[in-house]
């Protein structure tokens, strides 16, 4: 699976300040933000996969919720997160 618990402890080690601190905004946005451009490559490669696009468009609005609460909390630390991953452009 291209998801370990290795992969995952070195996202929310980057991103979450610690890897045990996966509850984090920024965490948690750092591995959607992993697992959208995964299934974004996927999509490429198989068009026609309708259910994994309905998952895409799930975690892409999961993303958008905690970017928007990030925001309206700290917006620092959405301004760091944002530069960090370049989701907008």
């Amino acid at each position: 699976m291209y998801l370990t618990s290795d992969v995952k402890k070195e996202i929310f080690a980057k991103h979450g300040k610690d890897e045990k601190n996966t509850g984090s905004a920024e965490g948690q946005v750092a591995l959607f933000t992993f697992r959208i451009n995964h299934l974004t490559q996927h999509l490429k490669r198989n068009h026609k996969d309708f259910n994994t696009e309905r998952a895409l468009v799930a975690l892409v609005g999961k993303r958008k919720k905690l970017l928007d609460y990030l925001k309206k909390k700290d917006i620092k630390r959405y301004r760091a997160i944002i530069a960090e991953l370049g989701i907008r452009k």
